[in-house]
């Protein structure tokens, strides 16, 4: 432990590591449960906003747990990245042992409460847990496959929103925020795969796998798909016609990132972008105010 670390009671830097360890930085992913109730706006009220904010905690805690496990596995490895090795573990501030405790008992707590409240969604952050806890031991190393299992993962937090309050997307939502997720992955291993070149330290095996072009060419596919799957959505999900209206907004968030990730050189975490990014930040506020205006107006 350095002396800034030393400056405080250890009961409290020790809280303070556990809560960091839990990345809550990294939350604003799991804003995406939210998704249900902007979009199933005549359903709002006092319990179901209530059900999806403790359904968003809940699964805040799960993810959490799902990085102590992850910070865990690989704390050798994050010691020789430039960022990563600050982090609690890998620095050597955190013990382990004492760290995969807390992560047990806040997963079986989170699972408990959640099982309370909805049995399906309960199990629904079980089948997440799981699945990302494969992604750290085995098939964040498998080409292709670890970008998907990112994808899925934000797939699964925007159905929880929907059964955690009772209500079902279409496909084809559910296809967009399938589609949108693989893109940013794929900004994420080319933003790895950029440091790796610069010799920063990055260590993931999968990138030896990767190139440049394939990438690229793997984020035009789905960008175009990502376009074309939202404007169909906006037509055929059975809501106002009028949803059309927020296409260009969509249209321009995702050419603003890929900006970011070919002339700014970012990409590495998405979630750092959504409040660094001002153009993207007020996008995303516009793009929700317009889709409840919209709702308000033409649904009412």
């Amino acid at each position: 432990m350095n002396a800034a670390d030393s400056a405080y009671p250890a009961d409290i830097s020790v809280a303070r590591l556990l809560w960091s360890q839990l990345r809550p930085k990294q939350w604003t992913k799991n804003l995406l449960i939210f998704a249900a109730l902007l979009f199933t706006f005549e359903q709002i009220n006092v319990h179901n906003v209530l059900y999806t904010i403790v359904g968003f905690f809940l699964l805040c805690f799960v993810s959490g747990c799902v990085y102590i496990l992850n910070d865990f596995v690989d704390r050798e490895a994050d010691r020789s990245h430039p960022v990563k090795r600050h982090r609690p573990m890998a620095s050597g501030r955190l013990n382990p042992g004492l760290a995969l405790a807390f992560g047990a008992l806040l997963l079986v707590a989170s699972l408990g409460a959640a099982i309370a409240m909805r049995p399906l969604f309960g199990l629904l952050l079980l089948v997440y847990f799981l699945l990302n806890v494969s992604y750290s031991l085995r098939l964040k190393h498998i080409v292709i496959v670890d970008i998907m299992v990112i994808a899925a993962g934000f797939v699964l937090r925007a159905i929880g929103g929907g059964v955690i309050i009772g209500v079902s997307f279409t496909p084809w939502f559910l296809l967009c925020t399938l589609l949108l997720s693989l893109f940013l992955a794929i900004g994420k291993r080319r933003h790895e795969l950029l440091l790796l070149e610069q010799n920063k330290g990055t260590h993931r095996k999968v990138l030896e796998q990767y190139s440049f072009p394939l990438l690229d060419q793997m984020n035009g596919i789905v960008t175009t798909a990502t376009i074309m799957t939202y404007s169909l959505f906006t037509f055929t999900s059975g809501r106002t016609i009028h949803l059309m209206w927020t296409i260009p907004l969509v249209i321009f968030g995702i050419f603003r990132y890929l900006y970011l990730i070919h002339i700014e050189k970012k990409g590495g975490a998405p979630d750092r972008i959504l409040f660094e990014d001002k153009p993207i930040l007020f996008t995303v506020v516009l793009y929700a105010a317009s889709v409840v205006t919209i709702f308000a107006i033409y649904e009412s």
